[in-house]
C-alpha cells in the first residue's frame, strides 16, 4: 500500500511538473511572437515615413541585422529580420495571431502569398494540432487549393476562414491525393501490391493525407461469399461521420468494372459489418487516372457514397493549380 501510494505520488508530481513546463513554453512562445511582431512594425514604420529609403536604401535590412547582431548577438540574419518585418505584414493586428502556434509555424505560413490560403492552413494547424513539418507538407501539396477547387466562391471563403470542417461525405475526398512521400518514381513501374505495402510503410502521411477523422482498420479485409474470398485493399473508420471507409488502390484508369467492385463491398459492409449506430460505408477508388465521362456514367444508379478519384506521386503543379482555382473565385 504504501508503495503504491508512493509511485502516485512521482506520477502526481510528474504530472504537475509536464504541466508546468507545457505552461512556461507557452508564455515564453506567446512573449517572443509578440517581440519579433513589434520589431517588424518599429522596421515598417521606419520605412513608411521614407527614412529608410534616405538612409540605407535598397540595404536597410541588411544594415539592420549588421547592427542588431553587434548589440545584441545571433539570431538576427538578414532572413530572420525580413520573417519579422513579414510577420507584421501578414498581421497588422496582433490581436488576430494565435498564440497556440509557434514561432516555427508562424514561419511557414509568412510563406504562403495568398491570404485565404494562410487563413487556411493557420485554422487547421489548431483543429489537427499538425507539427510544423506536417503544416509544410500540407502547403507543399497544395491541400487549400485541392479542396478548394471542388467549391464555389462563397465555400472557398468560408473554407479559408473555419478550416475544412467534415459535415457530409463528399467532405472527405480529395482530388487529385498526392503520395510523393511514397517516393516512387513516376518512370517507374510498380504494382498495386507494392504501392498498398509502401502506403501501410507510410501510414501516419497517408492518414495526414486522408484528412481528420480518420482511423486505420486494415489491410487486405476479407470478404466472404458462399467460399468465395473478396479483398478490399484498404479499410479506415471515420470516426466524425461515424462509418467505414473502403478504398480500393489501381495503378490504371479506374472503369465501370472497378465501380461495380466496389459497390459490392459497400452492400457487403452495410449487411455484415455495419454496427448498429454506425452510419452507412464510403467507398473511394483510388486511380492512378479515370475518365470523367466514363465514371459518371459507371456511378449512375448506384451508391450515392461511392467515389472516384486519382492520385498522383509528385506534388502538385503550383502555377496549373493557382491558375485553375482563378477561375473558380
Amino acid at each position: 500500500m504504501i508503495n503504491a501510494r508512493y509511485n502516485n505520488l512521482i506520477k502526481g508530481i510528474g504530472r504537475i511538473l509536464a504541466r508546468g513546463r507545457h505552461q512556461a513554453y507557452a508564455a515564453v512562445n506567446s512573449v517572443l511572437i509578440r517581440t519579433y511582431w513589434e520589431i517588424g512594425r518599429e522596421i515598417v514604420e521606419f520605412e513608411q515615413k521614407g527614412a529608410g529609403r534616405a538612409v540605407y536604401g535598397s540595404d536597410l535590412l541588411n544594415q539592420i541585422a549588421q547592427d542588431l547582431r553587434l548589440h545584441h548577438g545571433k539570431g538576427f540574419s538578414r532572413s530572420n529580420v525580413y520573417i519579422m518585418r513579414q510577420l507584421y505584414l501578414k498581421y497588422p493586428k496582433i490581436q488576430t495571431l494565435s498564440g497556440k502556434l509557434s514561432w516555427s509555424h508562424l514561419v511557414e505560413l509568412i510563406g504562403v502569398k495568398s491570404d485565404r490560403a494562410r487563413g487556411f492552413y493557420e485554422k487547421q494547424c489548431l483543429l489537427e494540432s499538425w507539427s510544423v513539418r506536417e503544416l509544410n507538407r500540407q502547403i507543399n501539396s497544395m491541400l487549400f487549393e485541392r479542396l478548394a477547387l471542388s467549391k464555389n466562391k462563397k465555400a472557398v471563403v468560408q473554407l479559408s476562414k473555419s478550416g475544412h470542417v467534415i459535415r457530409k461525405d463528399e467532405d472527405i475526398v480529395k482530388e487529385p491525393y498526392v503520395l510523393e512521400f511514397l517516393k516512387i518514381p513516376q518512370s517507374r513501374m510498380y504494382s498495386e501490391r507494392e504501392l498498398e505495402q509502401r502506403i501501410i510503410d507510410n501510414i501516419q502521411m497517408f492518414l495526414l493525407e486522408m484528412g481528420k477523422g480518420f482511423t486505420f482498420v486494415g489491410r487486405q479485409y476479407r470478404l466472404s461469399f458462399r467460399n468465395k474470398h473478396y479483398y478490399v485493399d484498404l479499410v479506415f473508420y471515420h470516426r466524425i461521420l461515424k462509418c467505414f471507409v473502403l478504398v480500393d488502390l489501381k495503378i490504371g484508369s479506374a472503369d465501370h468494372l472497378d465501380v461495380g467492385q466496389m459497390n459490392m463491398y459497400l452492400n457487403y459492409f452495410k449487411k455484415e459489418e455495419m454496427a448498429a449506430d454506425d452510419k452507412e460505408p464510403i467507398g473511394i477508388i483510388l486511380a492512378a487516372d479515370k475518365d470523367d465521362v466514363l465514371v459518371e456514367y459507371a456511378l449512375g444508379g448506384v451508391s450515392s457514397k461511392l467515389f472516384v478519384s486519382r492520385y498522383q506521386l509528385y506534388l502538385p503543379d503550383k502555377e496549373q493549380i493557382q491558375a485553375e482555382l482563378r477561375k473558380v473565385i
